[in-house]
């Protein structure tokens, strides 16, 4: 018995090692090919081995094997990852990943020609395939089938519209001439109060609009070194044939010689992906040639920028906190590679953020405004190219590196950077009109011992060579929430770029501070009404005096 005893514990134990092995062997993850960006010789056609020799064994279980593949101008690169498929990569969500076969599939819209494939074997990302072209004949012929059918429904919708805009006329041959806008209730304007809030769809339909649209301008409201800004209404009655008054817009106009500056703001505007809630919603821009103007059109604002409003009153820590809030988010959108929705929007660098280029709002939020020197960071720009943008900005505002010209064109981070910088200054400004503070002085701008324009040489001088940053009193630092938002501006400061925070962390830190703002009492600002506002522009130095308005 005990010869039998002992051989049934031998081969207990070997089942035991048995299925312990069986248990690790089906807990070894999937091996990929990972190799970090390479170039290669693959054209884009048929099928291509990565050339990459670094096999890895994939952290997740969960994670499949994924080949990319970029061209931008003459470079051509591979770059083999691990990815889990549940999770975005490149803001992209991966499809077609339970293949044996990596099959690469174009996304467009990630600034270069960009192939990605995704498969669920061992190493199965080494080989990728692309788009056979044997399919090219079935397509042209599916496509000449559908050319008459496709001319047809043309001709039949072509006809539609035209009989439906003859029976228009003829049912009301009285109304007044005007320019044939089309403000159906489909299109209508939706505005405030204050006229500040205008819909994305008229947005949409004026930015296609080949027509003028009909504008009565008002009072001029800002001057500029390049253009002008009026109050306007534009009126939308005559199109529907009934007079439904008129909405208040805000005009930037340019002169003809100001060609290459509206060209730019309105190239800026006009990315669809710009639209954001703390940034100054567009409408449409036009050529005025019997003007001989070009012209921007604009949502408009009443509280004015802000300069203006931090000289005419003092913030409560509410105040600070919505405003503080709100201009880091604006920032932060320019700055991200991807809009809210997840996909992706190339990033953009304003390089001229200063308080009489932030528009405060009804809600007392903030809106960026004036992009006459905005930089859009596509990757395909070279360093030649951001190069040439040149030294820009107001020299109050400017950080070190800007002042010095000798920002790093390696990398599209430093034009961020920068403007975080700026940014940090204007939150100082905001921060000296706090109530919260205690006494609180007059409005001073950053530097306010400078003299009204400094010039770059004098900015050096404060900046560089004595280190120099508008003071942060031992009195400002007594009240939690201010404590912290100066904390944040010091490291927005910072004489390293690479030291700075960026501005979504700094929107971040505002949005953890919403206790804080629930624990205080929100008392509203104070007001000093004032009987006129002077306007500066910081870029030419003039001043003007205007009435108690802003846009």
């Amino acid at each position: 018995m005990e010869p039998l005893r002992f051989c049934v514990l031998w081969w207990g134990a070997i089942l035991v090692l048995l299925g312990a092995a069986d248990a690790y062997i089906l807990k070894i993850r999937r091996l990929c090919k990972f190799c970090d960006l390479r170039a290669t010789s693959c054209a884009g056609k048929g099928s291509c081995k990565v050339e990459c020799d670094i096999t890895a064994i994939c952290p997740d279980q969960q994670d499949v094997c994924v080949s990319i593949w970029r061209k931008q101008d003459d470079n051509v690169t591979f770059d083999t990852v691990c990815h889990n498929p549940a999770q975005t990569l490149y803001g992209l969500v991966l499809e077609g990943y339970n293949n044996s076969k990596c099959e690469m599939k174009e996304r467009k819209g990630m600034g270069s020609e960009f192939f990605i494939c995704s498969c669920s074997e061992d190493e199965c990302n080494e080989h990728i395939f692309f788009n056979s072209s044997k399919d090219s004949p079935v397509v042209a012929v599916i496509l000449v089938s559908l050319v008459p059918l496709l001319v047809m429904a043309v001709f039949v919708i072509t006809s539609f519209y035209c009989y439906r805009v003859y029976r228009q006329r003829q049912a009301s041959p009285r109304r007044k001439k005007g320019p044939p806008l089309d403000f159906s209730d489909g299109h209508a304007i939706m505005i405030d109060d204050e006229g500040s809030d205008i819909s994305s769809t008229l947005a949409n339909n004026l930015n296609h609009n080949t027509e003028l649209l009909p504008i009565d301008l008002d009072v001029q409201v800002g001057k500029g070194r390049f253009a002008e800004v009026y109050k306007a209404k534009l009126k939308q009655g005559a199109a529907v044939g009934r007079d439904q008054g008129f909405e208040t817009v805000a005009v930037k106009i340019f002169s003809y010689e100001e060609y290459a500056s509206w060209k730019s703001e309105k190239e800026v505007f006009s990315d669809a992906d710009l639209r954001h809630d703390n940034v100054l919603h567009f409408l449409t821009a036009e050529e005025r040639k019997a003007q001989r103007q070009y012209w921007l059109i604009t949502a408009y604002h009443p509280r004015g920028n802000l300069q203006e409003y931090l000289i005419h009153h003092v913030v409560s820590w509410h105040d600070l906190w919505v405003l503080g809030g709100s201009l880091a988010r604006g920032v932060a959108h320019l700055h991200s590679d991807h809009t809210t929705c997840g996909h992706y929007k190339v990033p953009i660098a304003h390089r001229d953020i200063k308080s009489s280029n932030i528009l405060v709002k009804s809600d007392l939020t903030c809106c960026l405004c004036d992009f006459g020197l905005a930089l859009r960071l596509d990757n395909s720009l070279s360093v030649d190219e951001l190069a040439n943008s040149g030294q820009v900005g107001t020299a109050r505002y400017m950080a070190p590196e800007v002042l010095e010209s000798r920002i790093n064109l390696e990398n599209i981070e430093s034009f961020k950077q920068a403007d975080v910088y700026s940014m940090a200054l204007v939150l100082w400004e905001v921060i000296s009109r706090c109530n919260a503070i205690g006494e609180v002085k007059e409005y001073e701008p950053p530097f306010g011992n400078l003299r009204e324009h400094p010039c770059v040489e004098s900015m050096k001088d404060s900046v560089i060579r004595d280190r120099g940053r508008p003071e942060i009193p031992n009195s400002w630092i007594n009240h939690t929430g201010i404590q912290m938002v100066c904390a944040s501006i010091e490291e927005c400061w910072d004489h390293d770029p690479e030291a700075r925070l960026t501005a979504q962390c700094v929107a971040e830190r505002f949005y953890d501070m919403e206790y804080l703002d629930k624990l205080s009492d929100g008392s509203d600002s104070e007001e000093k009404l004032p009987e006129d506002i002077s306007v500066v522009d910081e870029k030419s130095g003039s001043t003007e005096v205007l009435p108690p308005t802003g846009w």
